[in-house]
């Protein structure tokens, strides 16, 4: 037997003051609201296309009116009762309803096969104009509607563009090879997340050359893409995978360039990102991106940033100081310690894991390494006592913390005690007596 489900309810028009009654059969069976794009069964029963779309994809096998069996392929959009509800709302428009749109119809898994398939063709035979278009065809399809951006991602898209990309990265790259690679990557961040067979083929020489070339020459939205996609890429490798990255001539550098020089705030997240997976892998990677200054480059971003790009840079930073060079640079910089004691307390907890690892790491090292470095000892121990971090690892003590961070904080407090006495301790907030680049 069916399910009983209500067909008629009275529902409040906004701003006319009124309670207008809304046609039984103008109504989704599901969600009892005005469908916007009605579509009927092989049951004969009408929904909404959105309601009985995702009744299906929960699980449901089933008509939720008459219990028959029912398959999205099967639903037929109904043209006739579209017109009529328009018909309605002009009718009521003085009454606050306004006309539903007249909706796209929705991609097909036969439309997306034969768009892949000449995708695919074009890619072998090394035609980028062609696979540029369908891939901007593609994407554009995809973000029309959540369901077409999921059945175009369930029918292999990643791995088809990524495959293209790799197939026409070994070609030259000129300004018109420049702009098929630029739409590739742009229609791979609508179908994300990607597969281990897509990321194979980001991961090829070839399609890393053109993220390269992409991410130093593309326009504003390319870039983007390409950071975006790499950023996928390093998230899912383990180290060795990543060092083989990191070697790609032009990487780190293009990484760095994003930061230092911003194209936007999601660029520059993205970027953090896929630099903390990449200088967090091995101290041989941490050290190339030292080398290229982004010690304080952080450091100096770091005394304004806002939440995100915060708890993001002092990430990469505490990668950073995984390393010996990393912690040489931070050893150097007047800015190191005193940011890093600011930050452990009204950022965020994964800000204050960050901020007292990668000061622990600093404390830990100092005076081993002071050796090397023809150092004072003690010298960033003091500074650290200088600018309130005994107080403030205290502090955090009571007030609570993880496992590690907790771990980290009463060794530095051990390595700290030894210091104390003649440190003069001042407000760790200000830092207009400290030398700045900038």
């Amino acid at each position: 037997m069916g399910l009983k489900i209500p067909l008629m309810k009275r529902s409040r028009v906004a701003n006319s003051g009124m309670d207008l009654q809304i046609p039984a059969h103008f109504r989704c069976p599901i969600s009892l609201d005005l469908m916007r794009d009605p579509v009927t069964a092989a049951t004969g029963i009408t929904y909404d296309r959105q309601s009985i779309e995702t009744w299906l994809e929960l699980g449901n096998g089933s008509c939720p009116v008459t219990a028959r069996p029912v398959a999205n392929e099967e639903l037929i959009p109904n043209h006739a009762i579209r017109r009529m509800i328009q018909d309605w709302c002009v009718s009521n428009r003085g009454l606050g309803i306004e006309r539903i749109p007249t909706p796209r119809v929705p991609v097909t898994r036969t439309d997306v096969a034969e768009i892949l398939q000449e995708i695919a063709v074009s890619g072998r035979r090394g035609d980028g104009p062609r696979c540029g278009e369908l891939a901007g065809k593609l994407k554009g399809l995809g973000k029309e509607s959540e369901r077409n951006r999921r059945c175009i991602a369930s029918g292999g898209a990643a791995r088809v563009l990524s495959a293209s990309l790799s197939q026409l990265a070994g070609e030259s790259i000129d300004a018109s090879r420049s702009a098929v690679f630029q739409e590739i990557l742009s229609a791979l961040t609508v179908f994300s997340p990607l597969d281990e067979e897509s990321l194979r083929h980001i991961g090829s020489r070839g399609s890393l050359r053109s993220i390269v070339s992409i991410l130093r020459n593309g326009d504003l939205a390319g870039r983007l893409s390409a950071v975006l996609v790499l950023k996928e890429l390093v998230s899912s490798l383990h180290s060795e995978g990543i060092d083989a990255v990191a070697r790609t001539d032009g990487l780190s550098e293009a990484l760095v360039k994003l930061i230092e020089k911003p194209i936007s705030p999601q660029a520059t997240k993205v970027s953090l990102i896929a630099t903390y997976y990449m200088v967090s892998s091995s101290n041989i990677v941490a050290s190339k991106f030292v080398e290229l200054g982004l010690v304080p480059l952080l450091l100096e971003n770091l005394v304004d940033a806002e939440k995100s790009v915060c708890e993001k840079a002092l990430g990469v930073l505490d990668g950073l100081f995984s390393c010996e060079r990393g912690r040489e640079r931070g050893y150097d910089n007047a800015l190191a310690v005193p940011v890093l004691v600011k930050k452990m307390f009204r950022v965020s907890d994964l800000a204050t894991e960050f901020a007292v690892s990668a000061l622990w790491k600093l404390c830990r090292n100092y005076n081993k390494e002071a050796g090397k470095r023809g150092g004072d000892a003690g010298g960033c121990l003091n500074e650290a006592l200088q600018v309130g971090a005994f107080q403030k690892l205290l502090l955090l003590l009571q007030v609570g913390c993880s496992g590690s961070t907790k771990e980290r904080a009463s060794d530095l407090l051990k390595i700290l005690n030894g210091s104390r006495g003649s440190a003069e301790c001042i407000e760790s907030v200000d830092f207009k007596g400290l030398k700045r680049s900038f």
